[in-house]
């Protein structure tokens, strides 16, 4: 698996930005017209803008294990919702990691932001082994905030890590920086913004600079790889809070920037951290052979939290909205550049999952997998270096919701196993009447909205993918 010095110069730098909620309709290069985001619509116009990817969940915590792992969440103890701030880790101690495979090869890794994964945090009573998902947002009595956490990115591939446990919205409100702690977090947090959920905080907190902080400690990373790692490639995993509530912890900078509310605001800030980062590739002659992609870990929320969307399409043309199983849920944002090799100013329809990133870096930088490592990935590297072609590289995908719902994508039909969004959007859930469908049934090409339910007309179609999803979950 291991390769010679001189073939691991020619390996690509990789570089996810990852954000927080960000729709399909939120970036200008995707329709949004108000919303300003020009450094990513420069980045765009330099590679290549997909239209039909998707999140492996609706909500965060399974969509990042997806991208970690190469499995779907569902396949874990998570069976729906996401983690809380205090939840132990979600991904096993002896799992084959993304950032495992790319370390092996000699990459120089580091995640930085929202990691949302969970950690073994250091408690005296609590039992790790007996841990279950529980959305646990209230503080263990017994944390040692001193000694270090394990389970998290350092032991799980990543040299360098330095983020935030959660959201921005759970407690603890605290910098992480590799296995310890920043401070002790002993502050009831104050002031409590948008949905904010009551916690401690570390002296000094504040929400506005989060971001920054992120954007400037990965630049620092980008340097320190420039000094002292430039034999090898990197792959940085950069994750921001914004544009995930609360919203109303803008910096002064782009408040007002946008004309969609302070959630709007918040998606400009998300373009000023990919601004930040261009120009710091370009300052230290990274731009050429670093393939940058800029996604979403799920769709957004429809409407900004005081209940209005200011004329604003945050998840395109697409039905639903974050959490839920329809497209608004999952098909996210997608633009992959690498000057190298991808040549710019283009538009693929190619469909595939985020969760096909794990197999198709593996082709990448040809590496052969363990078995038993990322199941559910699809190397659609083929997809990534196109032009306008689509090769159809995934035969199928299963999409989940908030609430646990599940999806099957094949060519045009879309399979939906219950009634109801199954995550934000209402109805919610739905019981079957007498003599109706049981599910939903969507022909994706001639009613890309998700408006005109086939379940009843196409029964055969509907009992052959049923099966297919059975199938794929045993």
């Amino acid at each position: 698996m291991n390769s010679e010095r001189e073939d691991d110069l020619n390996l690509p730098n990789i570089l996810i930005i990852l954000a927080d909620d960000l729709g399909y309709g939120d970036l200008g290069c995707y329709g949004a017209k108000k919303i300003p985001t020009p450094n990513i619509d420069q980045i765009a116009s330099q590679g290549i803008k997909f239209t039909d990817v998707h999140a492996a969940s609706a909500v965060c915590t399974p969509s990042r294990y997806s991208i970690i792992t190469g499995r779907y969440c569902w396949r874990s103890k998570l069976k729906k919702g996401v983690l809380g701030g205090f939840d132990f880790p979600i991904i096993e101690k002896d799992r084959f990691t993304i950032a495992r495979m790319l370390k092996a090869r000699g990459y120089h890794t580091a995640a930085i932001g929202k990691w949302h994964l969970g950690f073994e945090w250091p408690v005296e009573n609590s039992d790790p082994s007996l841990f279950e998902p529980s959305f646990r947002i209230a503080e263990p009595p017994d944390i040692d905030y001193s000694k270090p956490l394990k389970g998290g990115p350092n032991d799980l591939g990543f040299d360098y890590f330095f983020g935030i446990s959660g959201s921005l919205d759970m407690p603890p409100y605290c910098f992480i920086e590799n296995d310890h702690v920043l401070g002790i977090p002993n502050i009831p947090k104050y002031p409590l913004y948008q949905q904010q959920i009551k916690g401690s905080m570390v002296e000094g907190w504040k929400d506005e600079e989060v971001d920054i902080n992120f954007t400037r400690k990965a630049k620092m990373f980008l340097n320190d790889h420039v000094n002292n790692f430039k034999e090898n490639p990197f792959f940085l995993y950069l994750c921001t809070s914004a544009p995930h509530r609360p919203c109303d912890i803008r910096p002064d900078f782009v408040i007002g920037k946008s004309q969609a509310g302070d959630r709007g605001d918040m998606v400009v800030l998300f373009d000023w951290v990919v601004g930040q980062i261009e120009k710091e590739l370009e300052k230290l002659n990274l731009i050429e052979n670093t393939i940058l992609i800029i996604t979403s870990d799920n769709g957004a929320r429809k409407t900004c939290y005081n209940g209005l969307d200011y004329g604003h399409d945050s998840n395109g043309p697409w039905r639903g909205q974050k959490a839920d199983i329809w497209e608004g849920g999952h098909r996210i944002p997608f633009i992959i550049r690498w000057p190298r090799t991808i040549k710019g100013n283009k538009t693929s329809n190619e469909p595939f999952c985020l969760i096909d990133l794990f197999r198709t870096f593996a082709a990448l930088i040809n590496y052969e997998m363990p078995q038993n490592a990322a199941e559910d990935s699809v190397n659609v590297l083929l997809a990534l270096l196109s032009k306008n072609e689509r090769y159809f590289m995934r035969e199928f995908m299963v999409h989940h919701s908030d609430l646990g719902f599940f999806a099957l994508r094949q060519g045009k039909w879309k399979y939906i196993n219950k009634l109801g969004s199954g995550g934000f959007t209402q109805p919610i859930r739905q019981l079957p009447k007498k003599h109706g469908p049981k599910g939903q049934l969507y022909d994706l090409e001639e009613d890309p909205k998700e408006i005109k339910n086939l379940w009843l007309s196409e029964p055969e179609i509907v009992k052959e993918l049923k099966e297919k999803l059975e199938k794929i979950k045993r």
